[in-house]
């Protein structure tokens, strides 16, 4: 059997050898050699490395016959090394490049993925989970068949519920910043657009916080109208949800609007 020292002493001469091969692969100026050292690379996983020269050599196979299994190396390379918006141009490139492929559905879906895993916390600037749905809901309509499509349908409604999320807190944004009015209409106008949200119940009583708000803390001119406002939201709160966890602090507000009210029917 062969000693340990040898068998690491073997590993280090192939390891050698094989960072060698690389060195002269990138240096040399013979495509073909470039090309079988990136294909090498790529089967053993070795993805950083094999994308450096899929790099040199890119534009000099366009249009050859060896072009179509080279972009969708060099694609899945950018994405196995998570680069997601250069594999998403790539995969995109390849489906435009090479519609016959048999590689196009996967690398229809694989470039749509990579621009939803661009997509940001809920708190931070949504436009590239807006990009994602876009190419997500593209590539449904493409391909309704897909043994992607559940995967797909299940990425949509996981960042449209980002986006809704986003919505929703910068609706109550302005309730947390006293802007009462701007926060009635944005909670309005969130209800309307998603009414089958979870955060229903929590909009209708940043709703009535901010219309009783608005109300209690009116010139008395408007007063009236305003508390009236309130009233309406806190039985909207309770038509929705008896029960709602808001239900004591809403029925506090309640006994304070209908307390203030008295003092214009006298």
């Amino acid at each position: 059997m062969l000693s340990k020292k040898i068998i690491s002493l073997l590993l280090l001469v192939a390891v050698f050898s094989s960072c060698n091969e690389y060195q002269k692969a990138l240096k040399t100026e013979d495509v073909a050699v470039k090309f079988e050292m990136a294909t090498q690379l790529y089967d053993a996983g070795k993805y950083s490395k094999a994308i450096r020269i899929f790099e040199q050599i890119a534009p000099a196979y366009r249009g050859k016959p060896q072009a179509e299994k080279l972009f969708y190396m060099f694609s899945q390379s950018y994405y196995k090394t998570k680069q997601y918006y250069l594999a998403g141009y790539q995969f995109e490139s390849f489906v435009s490049g090479y519609p016959k492929s048999e590689k196009l559905e996967e690398a229809a879906y694989l470039g749509a993925k990579s621009y939803s895993m661009l997509s940001p916390v809920y708190s931070l600037d949504q436009t590239e989970t807006n990009k994602a749905l876009d190419k997500l809901q593209s590539f449904i309509d493409n391909y309704p068949n897909s043994q992607y499509i559940t995967e797909a349908n299940t990425a949509v409604k996981v960042l449209s519920e980002k986006i809704e999320k986003k919505v929703f807190e910068n609706a109550k944004g302005y309730n947390t910043i006293s802007d009462f009015k701007s926060a009635i209409v944005a909670l309005d106008n969130f209800v309307a657009d998603y009414p089958g949200t979870p955060y229903k119940e929590d909009a209708l009583y940043y709703k009535l916080d901010s219309a009783y708000q608005l109300a209690i803390n009116s010139v008395p001119a408007k007063m009236e109208e305003r508390l009236n406002v309130a009233k309406v939201s806190q039985s909207n709160l309770i038509k929705f949800n008896a029960e709602t966890k808001y239900k004591k602090v809403a029925n506090e507000m309640l006994a304070r609007i209908e307390k203030d009210l008295q003092k214009f029917t006298k």
